[in-house]
């Protein structure tokens, strides 16, 4: 009689409560409905880790914009002025802000999710919640870099367009500048999800990672145009998911650039070939990551 009571109350129990957690068995058991439980969390993390970024500099947010503007004139004297490197007639500083802006926040969202594993392996110990929401917090904090950093150009924009004439013409493709920052952001995203899967096992992916990604930004349309690239390398526009999103800003914004639709139908598909793979292999490595760590 007394076995029959607990059972009872066991039941009971657990028809009252919010949430059960149970191990993923199934390999597309991603348990995304969490993460959206857990919204709240994700913006305590981005407010975390954007008062923690620059809480003890003299500068604090006003490095968003030093950082790309000071790289941008960098490279309007080295690419622009020395090596004479062409821009569609888009000028120096449009030019290599908006390209240098797009790929940081590109690499800033690819390094930051392949180092979640091994920077939050303390907390992930712990305590439970959906692992995916500090990669996604991660990547927000980064689209308020971009939203700051996306400003200036804004007020560079006008200066070039109203008060130097520039030939740049603003297209109604600009309307699809979200659809730009989820396209990158994913592309960078699910890289570093990828990545994080694997240097919980191989820590020198870390190094490789690294040197990969400065070799990559010269095989990306940051510093010059795709029209710069020579026939025999075109190739090279659909091999590097990169090459259209970046391309395609400069379209929408400048009204210069050359871009085919097979390589933004190619860029797309592989973004969301690495997205499915990259939450894949992070739920399936989350599982025992703190045994390997």
């Amino acid at each position: 009689m007394t076995n029959t009571n607990e059972n009872a109350v066991s039941v009971k129990n657990e028809k009252d409560w919010d949430k059960i957690i149970t191990a993923k068995k199934r390999l597309l058991d991603l348990h995304l409905r969490d993460v959206w439980d857990y919204k709240y969390l994700i913006k305590m993390f981005i407010k975390r880790d954007f008062v923690v970024a620059y809480k003890q500099t003299i500068l604090g947010p006003i490095w968003y914009l030093l950082q790309p503007l000071i790289t941008a004139f960098m490279y309007m004297f080295v690419f622009g002025q020395m090596a004479k490197v062409g821009t569609d007639g888009i000028p120096y500083i449009l030019f290599y802000f908006a390209g240098t802006m797009l790929w940081s926040y590109f690499t800033s969202c690819l390094t930051s999710c392949a180092a979640t594993f091994t920077q939050n392996q303390s907390v992930f110990g712990k305590v439970y919640f959906p692992r995916l929401t500090s990669p996604i917090a991660t990547c927000g904090f980064h689209i308020i870099k971009l939203a700051i950093q996306f400003l200036l150009l804004v007020v560079l924009y006008i200066y070039s367009y109203f008060f130097q004439k520039a030939p740049i013409h603003l297209s109604w493709y600009a309307l699809l500048f979200p659809f730009i920052i989820i396209w990158i952001g994913l592309l960078g995203g699910s890289l570093g999800l990828i990545v994080s899967s694997l240097t919980t096992k191989y820590r020198d992916l870390n190094l490789l990672l690294t040197f990969g990604i400065q070799l990559a930004m010269y095989a990306t349309p940051v510093v010059y145009p795709l029209s710069e690239i020579p026939s025999r390398f075109s190739w090279l526009a659909y091999v590097n998911p990169m090459c259209a999103p970046i391309e395609f800003f400069r379209i929408a914004f400048y009204g210069a650039g050359n871009l085919e639709p097979s390589m933004i139908i190619t860029s797309i598909v592989v973004t969301f070939v690495l997205t499915f793979f990259g939450l894949i292999l992070f739920t399936k490595n989350e599982r025992n990551f703190v045994d390997v760590i």
